[in-house]
């Protein structure tokens, strides 16, 4: 019941009733103003710790230092979060929640930071080393404008702190006025062009038993259009993440929905293959595909794992009891509309509690391999793919510390990405433990030695193992990602990646981190610069050329777990640049229909001389999902003097030549490129998605 926070409701009040001592009804009052806040009640998990505080001292009682800690902790968080409640998501503009607050995001209504700036002061008059204190006191001073001049000077965490190592220009978050501002629990985002009309739609999904998913259809003059009824989406619902895939070859993107993930044996729910038709609508076709299996998951990837030119499936599970196991599975495409599944019969027998599955060519043979993010054995998995045997069945097998992956921390999300444009796939994984909560971020902006797990960036070395460079990278730093996507910022041609943060915990009020790729050399910090660092939990995450103007804008899916934590997704606009750009449409005709896997390199003419940028066709990273199409940035280059492309399964090699800058180019495979129409508008916040009725 964890999450069913409304349910843990009425069952506390019914314990209230029966309690038969004054310790067990303290107590249930405190569980219960806890679910409270879960299920978005602060001002009646305000008034249930009075009752509580009431009700001891009526018993002539006295709380010990602890429980009387606790329970100021506890109301100084509903008040935080009634300040939340009444002013960034109801009052909610394009500033709101954004990580340092600027004056537009100030709270109207300051009863809720009032009194968490009491409750956190009188926590940190007790103990001046309580980092969680401290850093929530100066969140709460943030949302009045009082940051940082009316911080008690012992407490303050200076601006510098949160300072960009780079001057990127703001990104401004237009979902609002788009409509796209869904106010939901987490869930997942595709960002890519369903209808075959050139313009990219948004798809969004919400993890919760009622959470529809919605389809955008992009109208190419600046708004969106909600399609789900016209779509047949009604009642498809309860995904935490999703994909697309074209799993039969038809040239019209499908959706696959994963369900059931933090769950356990309660989250064992079908997931849900979506096929697209071709006429605007979808049909559920997960059982006639042989798709249907009960397990909990928020982690897949679509990939053909045996070059016949039809995308296969990888599913890993959410497995938390070794005597009933949930194995990951993988199912073999038939090409037929039907799968079936192999899993053990190619090498593969893990059972563990996987939150990332990410797939690359990483050893360049032609083979796509696959790596698993393990959250509760703290280790990773990296599978190669081996190939056929003598009588044609394929294997897999266990190569990781050989690979020298030797991490053995709890992770989350996870993608492979070419960050020094080598062409060679690196890899990097997300740590996900704090255990101090809160406190261990606020020591990590402080420059405190603290134990929360650090990202970890393995570099390729070429011969079929990493290199650990995280420091070189300049990535010791916590992000904390539940979800983590990569994209160009700045059209440079170097991937840049942004981190969903957060955790169940209301107290984990931390911003999303982005981060810019300084040449392949380092990551920097541009969160404040850019103006995406907001603070409430973060899940899908797309990098999306929305308008078709050249650069590369960013969604983000928000909202926690529990009942209560909902919050409304945001579209970060890009604002523009000076450098070059093109975009390209691969077809697979052996390889399969929508080119997955298929690896891209571009070498352009610059002043400095010849330059190669490599690129791999894929949905990008472990939560969320960017479009199919490529769009690739060129910095200052002033040709671009050659494209070669390396198709998947079949292994066809293709160079074509004498593409302009700034164009979107189809290559189907074997055939000259055709240039196609761009369609550039402005996104206008002043068209809803929706007519008015």
């Amino acid at each position: 019941m964890e999450f069913l926070n409304e349910r843990a409701i009425q069952a506390l009040e019914a314990r209230l009733t029966n309690a038969s001592s004054m310790g067990e009804l303290l107590k249930t009052e405190f569980q219960l103003s806890l679910q409270q806040m879960n299920a978005g009640h602060p001002d009646d998990a305000l008034n249930t710790l009075a009752a509580m505080e009431l009700a001891g001292s009526r018993g002539g009682g006295k709380f010990d230092d602890r429980t009387a800690r606790q329970i100021r902790g506890r109301r100084a968080m509903a008040f935080l979060r009634l300040g939340e409640q009444e002013n960034c998501l109801l009052n909610d503009n394009s500033d709101s929640c954004l990580f340092p607050l600027t004056p537009n995001a100030r709270h109207l209504l300051p009863r809720g930071s009032r009194g968490a700036i009491r409750e956190f002061t009188s926590l940190l008059q007790d103990d001046p080393q309580d980092l969680s204190s401290r850093w929530l006191l100066n969140l709460a001073h943030m949302t009045l404008g009082e940051y940082p001049d009316r911080v008690d000077a012992r407490f303050v965490i200076p601006p510098q702190a949160f300072a960009s190592e780079f001057p990127l220009p703001r990104f401004t978050n237009v979902s609002k006025g788009l409509g796209l501002d869904a106010n939901d629990l987490a869930g997942g985002v595709i960002i890519d062009d369903f209808d075959n009309d050139g313009l990219l739609d948004v798809v969004i999904s919400a993890w919760d038993a009622r959470g529809q998913l919605r389809f955008f259809r992009n109208q190419g003059d600046g708004s969106f259009v909600e399609r789900t009824s016209e779509a047949g989406l009604v009642g498809e619902v309860g995904a935490l993440n999703i994909q697309q895939t074209d799993y039969n070859n038809d040239g019209w993107l499908d959706i696959w929905m994963m369900r059931g993930a933090w769950n356990g044996p309660g989250g064992r729910l079908p997931k849900s293959l979506l096929r697209n038709n071709g006429d605007g609508t979808f049909t559920d076709v997960t059982v006639e595909a042989g798709l249907l299996s009960l397990h909990p998951t928020q982690a897949s990837r679509w990939f053909d794992y045996d070059g016949d030119g039809w995308l296969d499936l990888f599913i890993g599970h959410e497995s938390t009891d070794a005597a009933d196991p949930d194995p990951c599975q993988l199912y073999h495409n038939n090409r037929d509309g039907t799968f079936t599944e192999c899993a053990a019969v190619c090498g593969i027998q893990i059972a563990d509690f996987v939150k990332a599955v990410a797939c690359a060519d990483y050893d360049n043979d032609g083979r796509p391999d696959v790596f698993l993010s393990l959250r509760r054995s703290g280790s990773m998995v990296l599978l190669h793919n081996n190939g056929p045997d003598a009588t044609g069945q394929w294997h897999f097998s266990n190569v990781t510390e050989s690979a020298g992956i030797t991490t053995h921390e709890p992770g989350f999300a996870a993608f492979f990405f070419d960050y020094d444009n080598d062409g060679w796939e690196d890899l990097i994984q997300f740590g996900y433990f704090l255990p101090h909560g809160v406190s261990d971020v606020a020591a990590d902006y402080l420059a405190m030695p603290n134990p929360g797990i650090k990202p970890k960036v393995y570099h390729n070395l070429h011969n079929g193992t990493f290199a650990n460079t995280t420091s070189e990278m300049h990535l010791q730093r916590i992000c904390h990602s539940m979800s983590a996507n990569y994209g160009d910022l700045d059209n440079d041609g170097w991937l840049d990646f942004y981190c969903g943060t957060g955790d169940p915990d209301f107290r984990t009020l931390i911003p999303k981190r982005m981060f810019r790729n300084a040449e392949g050399k380092f990551f920097q910090d541009v969160t404040t610069a850019t103006g995406t660092g907001h603070i409430q939990k973060g899940h899908g995450i797309a990098f999306a050329d929305l308008d078709d103007d050249g650069d590369q804008d960013v969604y983000i899916s928000l909202g926690g777990a529990y009942s209560g934590d909902v919050a409304r997704n945001a579209l970060f606009l890009n604002p523009g640049n000076t450098n070059h750009w093109i975009k390209l449409r691969l077809v697979g005709v052996k390889a399969n229909r929508a080119a997955v896997g298929a690896r891209v390199c571009l070498t352009a003419r610059t002043p400095e001389g010849p330059r190669e940028i490599h690129r791999v066709v894929s949905s990008g990273g472990s939560f969320g999902s960017n479009p199919l199409r490529l769009e690739i940035g060129l910095g200052n280059a002033t040709a671009v003097e050659s494209v070669s492309i390396r198709w998947p399964g079949s292994d066809t090699r293709q160079t074509v030549r004498d593409l302009e800058l700034d164009h979107l180019y189809e290559i189907r495979e074997g055939s000259p490129p055709i240039q196609q129409s761009l369609h550039p508008f402005r996104l206008d916040q002043t068209k809803m998605s929706t007519p008015p009725g």
